[in-house]
């Protein structure tokens, strides 16, 4: 598995917006920047790897809504994983997910961490 620059630990859904979108922007902003990242689903951000399931997350200004930061994000070279074991134990299948969007073990999700220059963990 490719490493990253940047990788932004998520571990809320849907039900806490405001985390969500501080990871995009974050992640976001590394790209901008020149960096390669990665936005890590785990726990229960796992749900936000089935498609449309950022629509209608938006906390208001001055953030931007998260569909608008991921779209930018994918076409900007952003990599979104999803943690197998949360995937799994959430009751979701590969199937279920965004095609492209990666799925990564425990022994890989060190690999990223230990590789990456700088990290956020959003708990």
């Amino acid at each position: 598995m490719p490493s990253a620059d940047f990788v932004a630990t998520l571990f809320d859904g849907r039900a806490n917006p405001a985390k969500v979108t501080v990871a995009f922007t974050m992640a976001l902003n590394a790209l901008q920047k020149g960096h390669s990242a990665m936005v890590l689903l785990m726990v229960e951000a796992v749900q936000l790897g089935q498609p449309d399931a950022t629509a209608g997350i938006d906390v208001g200004k001055p953030f931007e809504p998260v569909p608008d930061l991921l779209a930018k994000f994918i076409a900007g070279g952003g990599r979104i994983g999803i943690c197998k074991s949360c995937m799994i134990h959430n009751g979701f299948s590969t199937e279920q997910m965004v095609p492209g969007y990666e799925i990564v073990t425990a022994p890989e999700v060190i690999d990223l961490m230990m590789a990456a220059k700088g990290s956020l963990q959003i708990t």
